[in-house]
């Protein structure tokens, strides 16, 4: 039977995603069999996994820390919300259906709770090390009686935790001691230690506040770790949506549904981008319409706000016009759904010759392709795909050659006038052809052409894993485990 250890937080945003990433990392160069998990994660920035379901971003990239192929196992619950208080539940991958809040805290939780917890048995089981990450704060009153994110979790795997706190928001001290008061005895006896996370300055001025903990709870503090800059994906509630002119102005509408916004992130890394939701904005030289968890009911509201007529006014002004997933839907001519929002028909904002059903099954596959669009022809792409839609094009944008390494060939997407849609999330991550279509946009204003630096989702992890270990006490860690 393996170890687990459990990341916990004072607050939503305290970097417990990315320090279970690092300690994903971090045990496994040691030479340990590691495993991330989380119950239940609500994210609309998912992702494929081996299985061809759908699991979070989060442990996508904490199973790539560990050097395993992201599973569902790693995250039994996904929560995808809907608006109106509503979420699909997905379940091992497959979504199982859609459910308000309170319907889903009385009816379905504890028998999903159930079954999560015989999965997590098994990782620790088949593992040596089961990284579990928590969600929120453990101990928010109005919340605890429904929490099967936090120590219920720690409890059932009898996990030893450390509690984490981002001392950039200030209050560090204060949320340990808080949180610490409020847990239970048997949860309290389970914190190892504490985290302090995000830190700018001189480390010697936080003894004092060291020495309160150590006294009070007969606890140590494993690590202070510096703020730095990253190019890993934050925690998806607090994503912070960048106002970044930069020699292009990139736009990006940030919809109500809007969904695996870290497609951009290179876009942001070699321009910067201007995420805006007022008609009035609009005025890009390149403007994209990203994905969606509610393709049509967004294609409505861009419509009611004046957002779809700002983009056709930039358009006729020579804006080029990006669609990604349900952003490609929304710009094609015609949507059938019957399925998300029940709408049946709708049109369209009809900048590319496509048309869209939507279909009860959803697809998620990692993808390979071949561009057909003409700046980029030949080019060979990587992404993924999560949809439901499905369509049709008599100009596709590409070629679909592997679907999950299997060989396939599928067109998919569509190109317009000054205007191209893409199933491929992650298009931009293909650093060759961003560059290209960068410095398409870039000489027609007469701006030297720029290099996009490549990099990778494995270097940004090794590079942030090793500034934590740096500043962790890992042996402690390993030790309190039985290691």
């Amino acid at each position: 039977m393996g170890e687990a250890l459990m990341i916990l937080g004072t607050s939503s945003g305290a970097g417990k995603s990315l320090l279970a990433t690092a300690l994903c990392r971090i045990f496994s160069n040691l030479g340990y069999d590691v495993v991330p998990f989380k119950s239940q994660n609500m994210s609309l920035n998912s992702a494929p996994s081996i299985e061809g379901g759908e699991i979070s971003r989060a442990q996508y990239l904490q199973a790539i820390a560990c050097r395993k192929k992201p599973s569902v196992r790693f995250n039994p619950i996904l929560l995808k919300p809907e608006g109106n208080m509503r979420s699909q539940v997905v379940f091992m991958g497959k979504p199982i259906g859609s459910v308000s809040a309170r319907d889903y805290m009385l009816s379905r939780k504890e028998e999903l709770f159930r079954k999560a917890m015989e999965v997590l048995d098994h990782l620790k089981r088949e593992h040596d090390i089961v990284i579990i990450e928590g969600a929120g704060s453990p101990v928010e009153i109005n919340l605890r009686d429904y929490d099967i994110a936090n120590t219920r979790v720690m409890l059932h795997a009898k996990a030893k935790g450390i509690l984490v706190t981002d001392i950039d928001r200030g209050g560090s001290f204060a949320s340990i001691v808080g949180t610490m008061e409020l847990l239970k005895p048997g949860e309290r006896e389970a914190i190892i230690g504490f985290i302090f996370n995000k830190f700018r300055g001189d480390k010697s001025l936080l003894e004092p506040g060291f020495e309160y903990l150590e006294k009070r709870y007969g606890r140590p503090t494993l690590g202070v770790i510096p703020y730095v800059e990253h190019r890993l994906p934050e925690e998806d509630s607090l994503t912070e949506f960048p106002k970044v002119k930069g020699d292009l102005h990139i736009q990006i509408v940030r919809l109500p549904h809007i969904s695996n916004f870290t497609d951009f992130e290179p876009l942001h890394w070699a321009n910067g981008v201007d995420y805006v939701t007022k008609p009035e904005e609009i005025t890009g030289d390149l403007i994209i319409i990203p994905g969606s968890k509610n393709t049509v009911e967004d294609l409505l509201w861009m419509r009611e706000n004046g957002i779809e007529d700002a983009i056709l006014e930039a358009h006729r002004e020579g804006s080029f016009i990006v669609g990604i997933c349900g952003g490609f839907q929304m710009l094609g001519r015609e949507i059938i759904d019957t399925v998300e929002s029940k709408r049946g028909k709708v049109r369209g904002i009809g900048l590319l010759p496509a048309k869209t059903v939507f279909e009860k099954t959803k697809r998620t596959n990692h993808l390979g392709a071949r561009v057909l669009w003409e700046p980029a022809k030949g080019m060979a792409v990587e992404g993924y795909e999560i949809r439901m839609g499905r369509s049709v094009s008599d100009k596709p944008f590409s070629i679909i050659t592997s679907v999950n390494g299997g060989k396939t060939f599928e067109p998919e997407g569509a190109v317009g006038e000054r205007a191209f849609g893409t199933y491929l999330h992650g298009i931009f991550h293909n650093f060759a052809f961003t560059e290209r279509f960068l410095n398409l946009i870039r000489a027609e204003k007469g701006l030297e052409p720029v290099s996009v630096e490549g990099w990778s989702i494995e270097e940004e992890i090794e590079r942030f894993s090793r500034l934590v270990e740096k500043n962790l006490d890992v042996e402690r860690i390993l030790g309190e485990l039985g290691i």
